[in-house]
């Protein structure tokens, strides 16, 4: 079975141990005079304050850290040695909890200590150089915020005027709107934005748009679900369209247990960000 559309480009040390998503974040202003110490247990200590905005929920943050054991110092990780920043929505389960918890307190600018029991970070599992309930101690500095993509809705892509491809296979592909860009080719690299649902109910399970950030895939090197590269190859640059894919070229009779059903038809809204 091919892979699910989505391809997650975060850190493994940093996805949520426990699965969790759309665990939404209330940014509130809070003083950054003192230290912090939330509900849940997490401590923040301000080290320098910032003067910039509080990242809300779905905001792609920016944040140099280091990380180490609270019981004895030692580093496990630091965005320092890699030389750049680490990027994630926030308030989306794509972190630790006490990461989305943290960096919700925070305004650009601002260098604190988060001191995250072990409840908030990996709990009682083993993560690579991190133990088992380990408390743990990031260095954070919030570098910078870009504001949350608006999450495309189904009223956006209307097809009620637009023109319809029907091919061989039963793909329907509605092309909302032309673009002006290269047309997708065999072999391009194509960057996308998509909200995925399924046709019988409307239900959503998956979208990049809420994640900030499209996917890139190569057309023809079998990447994604064959509905998407037929339905791709036949776009262009800057175009948005609708793709109507029978399960025969999604996910057929196995579906995706817990995310999609058996002989699922599946609906996508896709724009085209780039061809290469």
């Amino acid at each position: 079975m091919r892979k699910l559309v989505y391809i997650s480009a975060l850190s493994i040390l940093f996805s949520s141990c426990a699965g969790e998503t759309n665990n939404d974040v209330v940014a509130e202003e809070v003083p950054l005079t003192d230290d912090i110490v939330t509900e849940s247990g997490l401590k923040v200590e301000i080290m320098e304050k910032g003067t910039g905005q509080i990242p809300q929920t779905g905001d792609l943050v920016s944040v140099h850290y280091t990380g180490s054991l609270k019981s004895n110092g030692e580093v496990f990780d630091s965005s320092y040695d890699a030389g750049r920043p680490f990027e994630f929505p926030l308030g989306k389960g794509r972190v630790i909890k006490g990461w989305d918890e943290g960096i919700a307190l925070l305004k650009v600018g601002t260098k604190a200590k988060l001191i995250i029991p072990a409840n908030l970070a990996y709990g009682d599992k083993d993560n690579g150089p991190i133990p088992a309930n380990s408390d743990l101690v990031f260095i954070v500095e919030l570098i910078g915020i870009k504001a949350a993509p608006k999450p495309i809705t189904h009223a956006v892509f209307d097809t009620t005027t637009a023109e319809k491809i029907t091919t061989n296979s039963g793909l329907i592909c509605h092309i909302v709107s032309k673009g002006e860009g290269p047309k997708v080719q065999i072999g391009s690299n194509v960057k996308v934005h998509y909200y995925g649902y399924l046709t019988e109910n409307g239900q959503k399970f998956d979208s990049s748009f809420e994640r900030g950030e499209p996917i890139t895939v190569q057309v023809g090197a079998g990447q994604v679900i064959p509905g998407w590269e037929e339905g791709l190859s036949l776009l262009s640059q800057g175009d948005k369209a609708k793709l109507f894919i029978p399960s025969g070229l999604a996910y057929g009779e196995q579906g995706i247990p817990g995310v999609i059903p058996g002989n699922a038809e599946l609906a996508f809204d896709v724009q085209i960000m780039s061809v290469q």
